[in-house]
């Protein structure tokens, strides 16, 4: 049955190759989905990453090879003397010296020119397939970095809130101290608390920058560009059918794509070697020109042609071993695909669980925990100014509250990210089934 599967997805991948002439898809084709900004931060690192231009510069070098592997060897001219006596190195002397002129033409066996195109273009699609793969990698990578940055960016935010609260707490505590009614401890803690939140805010600002120098360099810019993190991202509540997306990456999968390829090419590799066992033919035609003999008499000119071919003698250190070494490229190259196409349901299945488990906290979290979390601040800071609870009490359930905040954000950018890396796995944006949500394109979603 896999056998079967894998003949019939490589015939179809043999029947779409035609377009291997045609130019390469755009940026937008073959990015994940993305929000607009990100868009134009992908299209730029697909047009100006170096590996990216590199890879696209081979494609095109292999497609221009394409004509050249199925066509003739350029034909040979040559000129030449026969029987020129030496010890006069007269002409007219002997009546089969001639001056010759030639043209020969090797001619490779029935279907060879064919195999050699089939070959040169097979090579040609599988480097294609792979220039589109390092491109759907490349988006993923500036997509995963961009919603990195995204979350450095709310934890920025919510440590300034953190520094705001604590700053105004301090002064507080440190007016009830100076008044008897509060306890230094208190404004011992406030202090060590707004300490903390400011070494905090040097590792977020370093972790910002690093990020926006990877994103920079992907996009292979030359100098540094500060990077606008994104703002209000919709949260993406799907429903998620794994056979189907299964099936869609057994198709669509950029990597399966260029394993599918290598197949191809080794059939073509081993078609060739079995057409190596029968001779190339080299046709020669000459016309050799003769001088009027000793008594002024014409000769006749002459006209030869023959044909001269090679013998597969050493068939067993030649042919064979070549058949061999080909058989065994198509039995590795099938056996890599199998290991891929069984090893993508496996990387679906994780990925999904993982965007599901994910889902599931930030619904916990924002549903239940924050609000909890809220009630127990407002609550707190009002037991607080009447002396009800100690500061520490108080202090704590604000901490607590906006670092619920910056896990829900967390698990927010954590869902793009996974999903991204599903898409990269999938080969193709998970489309949207509602035309007019220009938002996101998951099945459903809600704002956040």
């Amino acid at each position: 049955m896999k056998q079967l599967l894998l003949k019939i997805l490589s015939f179809a991948f043999v029947v779409a190759a035609v377009a291997f002439i045609a130019p390469s898809n755009s940026a937008a084709e073959l990015s994940i989905w993305t929000p607009p900004q990100l868009a134009i931060l992908i299209e730029e690192g697909l047009e100006k990453n170096q590996d990216i231009q590199s890879l696209a510069s081979k494609v095109k070098s292999l497609k221009e090879e394409v004509s050249f592997a199925g066509s003739l060897n350029d034909p040979r001219i040559g000129i030449g003397l026969l029987n020129l006596p030496t010890d006069t190195f007269k002409f007219d002397q002997e009546a089969m010296t001639q001056k010759q002129i030639f043209i020969a033409q090797k001619i490779p066996w029935f279907g060879k020119l064919n195999l050699r195109s089939q070959r040169a273009a097979m090579t040609a699609i599988r480097q294609e397939a792979i220039l589109n793969a390092k491109r759907l990698e490349l988006a993923r990578q500036i997509a995963s970095a961009y919603y990195e940055l995204g979350f450095v960016a709310s934890g920025q935010k919510i440590n300034e809130r953190l520094v705001k609260m604590l700053t105004q707490l301090l002064r507080v505590s440190e007016t009830r101290y100076t008044t008897g009614q509060g306890l230094q401890q208190d404004v011992l803690q406030a202090q060590v608390e707004l300490s903390k939140l400011l070494d905090e805010q040097i590792t977020l600002d370093k972790k910002r920058r690093v990020l926006e120098d990877q994103i920079n360099s992907l996009l292979n810019r030359e100098s540094f560009i500060h990077v606008t993190p994104p703002e209000s991202l919709k949260y993406p509540d799907t429903v998620f059918e794994e056979k189907k997306l299964q099936t869609l990456a057994l198709t669509m999968n950029p990597w399966l794509k260029v394993k599918l390829a290598e197949i191809d090419l080794a059939s073509t590799e081993i078609e060739l070697a079995r057409k190596d066992y029968w001779p190339d033919m080299d046709f020669k035609v000459a016309y050799g020109q003769r001088d009027k003999n000793e008594d002024g008499q014409d000769r006749a000119n002459f006209l030869s042609t023959s044909v001269v071919m090679n013998i597969p003698l050493w068939q067993k250190t030649r042919q064979n071993k070549k058949l061999g070494a080909t058989k065994l490229r198509h039995k590795a190259a099938s056996q890599s695909y199998q290991n891929l196409a069984n090893s993508l349901p496996h990387k679906i299945d994780a990925l999904v669980t993982n965007i599901r488990n994910l889902q599931k906290n930030y619904r916990l979290i924002t549903e239940a925990l924050i609000v909890q979390a809220e009630q127990w601040a407002r609550s707190s800071l009002t037991a607080y100014e009447v002396g009800k609870v100690n500061f520490n009490t108080m202090i704590n359930a604000q901490i607590r509250l906006l670092r619920f905040e910056l896990q829900a954000e967390n698990y927010l950018f954590s869902l793009y990210k996974k999903r991204a890396e599903l898409e990269e796995v999938l080969g193709a944006p998970l489309l949207s089934q509602n035309p007019g949500d220009n938002v996101s394109h998951f099945n459903k979603e809600k704002t956040s």
